[in-house]
């Protein structure tokens, strides 16, 4: 019956179990050599800025290559598995 804990068990199980598509390429994408180096920029960036005091630098161009990488990669493969 509705509201029993039985069911509300059985649809939390069946919600854990949905995995969305593009999560799962976007972590495959930053594995990729590409994505790995945008990555690293970004990382050498952010500890370059969080070691100075004071700086006007903000890491932007770095993130937004970082994303531009992976967002190419998932786009050449998602798009072959939409219907």
């Amino acid at each position: 019956m509705n509201g029993e804990p039985e069911d509300e068990e059985e649809d939390e199980e069946e919600e854990e179990e949905m995995v969305d598509p593009l999560e799962t390429l976007r972590q495959k994408c930053e594995e990729t050599e590409h994505c790995v180096h945008t990555r690293e920029r970004l990382e050498l960036c952010e500890t370059r800025v969080g070691s100075r005091s004071q700086t006007a630098e903000e890491c932007t161009e770095e993130l937004f290559d970082f994303l531009h990488a992976r967002d190419h990669c998932v786009s050449d493969k998602l798009f072959h598995s939409v219907k």
